[in-house]
């Protein structure tokens, strides 16, 4: 894992070239460019909204901002793990130059989402003026929260991509364990409605789970996220970085091949 950290640190100016060409040429051909960074999230919030708002009651004050601040940390988790899967396969122009630094290209798609997340916090503070949740000095911790979830983030979208050149599958298999993955995670409700004998397994095996209730401590609670289990998903986070990084890394002579 050092070792990707400081090949990252190498060719940060190649990373940083290859990202701001991305955010570039996601939206080159669209009217509304980069607002649909903040669009699509919007318009998922209110079909949600209506649903769980209003004909499924969660009982939740304030239900559109709750759901916001939780939607929008996740839209960054899912699309990076989404583009990570191929974002190795799909590269061959670029995996066949000689010392081409394959772990830049995952990187690159995490990094991407993370400034489009990164840019819509301001709109998750603005949604909560309008029901007048006032920010609060809580605030400063979510840098340890998003640093959490860029390790576990990272971690999984090396493994995903790593593994995707090999088994072309995991491409279209991605995508359906996203979707399961965030009913069973507490966006669209609070954990605290899980039925009693499942919360513990709920919450504690899942990684996310405590990275999203951490982001609705801060935003909607107004109070530090509980800190054991964040601090248990990054210490884990570590572990899997550095596992996913040897696989990565002892898969990465067959990456030209298989491409």
């Amino acid at each position: 894992m050092i070792q990707n950290v400081k090949e990252l640190y190498r060719y940060r100016a190649l990373l940083w070239s290859l990202t701001q060409r991305e955010l570039r040429a996601r939206y080159r051909a669209s009217m509304l460019g980069f607002l649909w960074t903040f669009l699509n999230p919007t318009l998922q919030m209110l079909v949600y909204t209506l649903l769980f708002g209003v004909y499924m009651k969660q009982g939740v004050e304030h239900y559109a901002f709750f759901l916001f601040a939780g939607l929008l940390p996740w839209t960054w988790f899912a699309s990076s793990i989404a583009g990570c899967a191929t974002s190795i396969s799909d590269r061959r122009d670029l995996l066949t130059k000689v010392h081409f630094p394959a772990q830049v290209l995952p990187a690159t798609v995490i990094a991407t989402n993370l400034i489009n997340y990164l840019l819509s916090i301001p709109l998750v503070i603005g949604l909560g003026l309008v029901f007048r949740e006032w920010p609060t000095w809580h605030l400063v911790l979510l840098p340890l929260v998003i640093l959490v979830q860029l390790l576990f983030t990272t971690a999984l979208g090396y493994l995903v991509s790593a593994l995707n050149v090999r088994f072309r599958d995991l491409q279209f298999l991605v995508g359906n364990f996203l979707l399961v993955w965030f009913f069973l995670t507490p966006v669209l409700y609070p954990s605290t409605s899980i039925p009693e004998r499942f919360r513990d397994l709920a919450l504690y095996g899942n990684p996310m789970a405590i990275v999203m209730a951490s982001y609705q401590a801060i935003f909607y609670g107004h109070r530090a996220p509980d800190p054991v289990p964040l601090l248990a998903v990054a210490g884990a986070s570590v572990l899997f970085l550095a596992w996913t990084a040897w696989v990565f890394d002892s898969r990465r002579e067959e990456f030209a091949e298989y491409v």
